[in-house]
């Protein structure tokens, strides 16, 4: 298709909103029914944070406590921030490079689908999916670990941990632009983990060392679930507008980042 034809394609588009609309909704539909029968993803994505929530929520520490609040309520808090992050950065990130690897980005470019398209597909797909974490872990907590919670402060939960999603998915964008096909997915492992760890997503950051303290509190997954723990009555001291503003800088570092990459990636097609 040449590039005069695809200008003329794309000002049609933009003439008629519903046509955008239509294309949006199928990119994200095939997009989530793409990663939805890649069961490595689904399986590692959606397993995970529920395997480790009923080994160390249900199985081994139901009955105790963290700072006055049960186990089994603050881990939701905890591995609900674990989870939205894995599949944002998964989602995005080794979706994107794999793309660029394959060469499929430029043949999306040169469709008349407008560009931001793809990436509001990539970004909707790692909400959903951070939706049925949080569901399920809350589904298993009140089925059998005793978890009740008033509907509102339920939904402020879930609302917080699924928005939360997005700091993430613009950190796997701009992983994604910079990693290749088969690098991207030790890349995120050797950020996701680690960051993980020191955030106290796994332990609480009231027994982590001195200097892992000090690492948390610029680290994205650390306000994220200080939010999500806010909201059941065991977060810190902090104000939530404080944690707030750290995710909306890091969303708008990464979403920079990831415009370099795109821009660098134009540059290469048309250069």
């Amino acid at each position: 298709m040449s590039t005069v034809s695809v200008a003329i394609s794309r000002r049609q588009i933009e003439r008629f909103p519903a046509a955008a609309v239509t294309i949006y909704w199928k990119e994200t539909k095939y997009e989530f029914l793409k990663y939805l029968r890649v069961r490595m993803y689904t399986a590692s994505v959606l397993s995970f944070p529920l395997m480790f929530y009923i080994l160390f929520g249900l199985l081994l520490n139901s009955h105790d406590a963290i700072g006055g609040m049960r186990v089994p309520t603050y881990l939701i808090a905890t591995y609900g921030t674990f989870g939205i992050m894995g599949a944002s950065l998964f989602g995005t990130a080794a979706g994107l490079a794999s793309d660029r690897g394959l060469g499929w980005l430029e043949v999306k470019r040169a469709s008349p689908m407008p560009p931001f398209a793809y990436f509001w597909a990539k970004v909707i797909t790692s909400m959903v999916f951070s939706t049925v974490i949080v569901l399920a872990l809350f589904a298993l907590g009140a089925a059998f670990g005793g978890v009740r919670m008033p509907v509102a402060t339920f939904a402020k939960l879930f609302g917080t941990l699924v928005a939360g999603s997005l700091p993430f998915s613009a950190m796997g964008l701009a992983i994604g632009y910079f990693t290749g096909p088969n690098s991207a997915a030790p890349a995120i492992n050797l950020i996701y983990l680690p960051m993980s760890f020191c955030s106290g997503l796994w332990v609480p950051v009231t027994f982590l060392p001195k200097f892992a303290k000090q690492i948390a509190l610029v680290l994205p997954p650390y306000h994220l679930s200080q939010l999500a723990l806010g909201v059941v009555g065991a977060g810190g001291h902090q104000s939530s507008w404080t944690h707030w503003e750290v995710l909306i800088a890091f969303t708008m570092i990464c979403l920079g980042v990831a415009r370099i990459g795109f821009q660098r990636d134009q540059e290469k097609m048309y250069g």
